[in-house]
């Protein structure tokens, strides 16, 4: 990296919002695909022969709405999650560089967005649950909950505030090695597709959206077991687990190793269009932010 980009450093505050702002562009895009990967992953019995066959019968049942079930909880947490994560990859990057004029290296990359991982999962935890039961109950012909609040008043009035945050261990699983993965990938494309003499800043839309969407799959690449388990972890019956220790074992015995990839083709098919549009968004966001308040 250009020591003179390392010098341009965007304030925490600016992270703050326009990594909100990416986060819904990602919501978006991603959710329905979403949806399709928690029900491929929590199905009983063999509800659906693969994504498109989720993707069929859950039109052809629900209306292309059904695809959105759940998205109460996530757009209510997206947004200061995604501007969390942002925040909290900004914050790694200052605490490492010491000399705006050393650029950083791609260890200390990875270390950053490992922190912003961490910062994330307070609001991820929660809002993981209540999506998953959501959108899991319509093809379980169950329905419980009458939307994200109900469910989350629920879970706490039943079992209380432990049974809310039910998954958070899981959850730094998934998140913290991932996340770190994340944005090095995405830093190390921004640089790799810059032209020479260019600032990575002014990078093209359709590089920015390549960078993105690369970065989203090799994220999944890695989450993905980790999200399987905290999927059948935040959606079991009480009873079902012994303990947080028994969720892998469990699956293992009775669907094999390629139970911890249940859903990968939904994911992958989430993951490209969705981080693209994540940071596309944030980009956007903050060129908007850098040209209204500059000294901001």
């Amino acid at each position: 990296m250009d020591a003179k980009e390392s010098e341009r450093r965007i304030s925490p505050l600016k992270n703050f919002v326009a990594g909100g702002v990416g986060g819904v562009c990602l919501l978006f895009v991603g959710h329905p695909l979403d949806t399709i990967k928690v029900r491929l992953q929590t199905q009983s019995c063999v509800l659906y022969r693969g994504t498109f066959d989720c993707f069929r019968k859950t039109v052809s049942k629900e209306g292309i709405f059904g695809l959105y079930k759940g998205m109460g909880a996530p757009l209510a947490g997206v947004t200061p999650m995604m501007a969390m994560n942002f925040f909290g990859f900004g914050l790694g990057k200052d605490l490492l560089q010491r000399d705006p004029s050393v650029p950083l290296t791609y260890a200390q990359i990875y270390l950053a967005g490992m922190l912003a991982g961490v910062f994330t999962t307070v609001i991820v935890a929660p809002g993981e649950r209540v999506k998953c039961l959501l959108q899991i109950q319509s093809s379980a012909g169950q329905l419980k909950y009458t939307g994200p609040v109900n469910c989350a008043l629920t879970l706490y009035r039943e079992h209380g505030i432990c049974s809310v945050y039910k998954g958070t261990v899981l959850t730094l699983i998934r998140d913290v090695p991932s996340n770190g993965l994340y944005f090095l990938t995405y830093e190390y494309l921004k640089n790799a597709l810059t032209p020479e003499g260019e600032s990575v800043h002014d990078l093209s839309t359709s590089r920015v959206l390549l960078a993105g969407g690369i970065a989203g799959m090799s994220n999944w690449l890695i989450a993905l077991p980790a999200d399987v388990l905290k999927s059948n972890y935040q959606t079991a019956a009480d009873g079902r687990y012994r303990g947080l220790g028994d969720v892998l074992p469990t699956l293992l015995r009775e669907e094999g190793a390629r139970g911890l990839y249940k859903g990968l083709s939904a994911v992958m098919l989430r993951a490209f269009p969705a981080n693209a549009a994540c940071f596309l968004g944030f980009e956007v966001a903050l060129k908007c932010l850098n040209y209204a308040a500059p000294n901001w």
